[in-house]
């Protein structure tokens, strides 16, 4: 039996449930059907890597303490993060994968590295 490729919309023959001529208009069809999902998570994932980029630049410079107006002005991002870490003392630290901070009261904060995500 003849059928129609949803893809191509040319002829195959094959198995009775076969529904793509070949494996590269089942990808291209899958890939159009996961295509709003998939950008989202990628403009997700660019914001977190330029978090985790922007405070590794100022770890690296042995900056520990910074302002708030300078992490903005780097381009960072405060809604994106991967992880909160809450200690038995009550402070709360944000971490965007390995690198993260944690606030004060006068708008600095503090960056730190978490090394456990590496081990």
């Amino acid at each position: 039996m003849k059928r129609i490729c949803p893809v191509c919309e040319s002829e195959f023959d094959g198995r009775i449930d076969k529904k793509f001529c070949c494996d590269q208009c089942r990808n291209t069809y899958n890939s159009r059907l996961n295509q709003d999902n998939t950008n989202f998570s990628r403009q997700v994932n660019k914001i977190l890597k330029s978090n985790r980029r922007i405070l590794f630049e100022i770890y690296q410079k042995n900056t520990r303490k910074v302002h708030k107006d300078k992490l903005v002005s780097a381009g960072f991002n405060f809604d994106y993060l991967t992880n909160i870490y809450k200690t038995k003392t009550g402070k709360i630290y944000f971490f965007c994968y390995d690198m993260g901070y944690i606030n004060h009261e006068d708008d600095y904060h503090t960056i730190v590295e978490r090394k456990e995500y590496v081990d």
